[in-house]
């Protein structure tokens, strides 16, 4: 893990929340939503199967830019891809609400 990956990890520690949250208390809307941006994920170069890059070590698959777990980070709906290539669906605030 580098400087970067830990200071990004600290960051977002509402939004790995979030996937944790989500991963346990499931509700179909969003296991679509993760389903659809792990096809995403599953294309792109820097998904990390062996959980080389992770954040937090057997989390895998992972993004080997920002060292989320890919579980928990698809499902996060105030998360967006490091790289663009899916977006945040909602703000935190809205999220937050929403977990109500």
């Amino acid at each position: 893990m580098n400087l970067k990956q830990l200071i990004d990890a600290f960051k977002n520690l509402d939004k790995i929340g979030e996937g944790v949250y989500r991963s346990i208390f499931t509700k179909k809307e969003v296991e679509l939503v993760a389903e659809e941006r792990m096809k995403i994920c599953n294309s792109c170069q820097l998904l990390d199967n062996q959980g080389d890059k992770c954040f937090a070590p057997g989390t895998q698959p992972c993004c080997s830019d920002c060292g989320c777990s890919l579980h928990f980070k698809t499902r996060s709906l105030s998360s967006e891809c490091p790289q663009g290539k899916w977006s945040a669906l909602m703000t935190e605030e809205q999220e937050e609400k929403l977990n109500l």
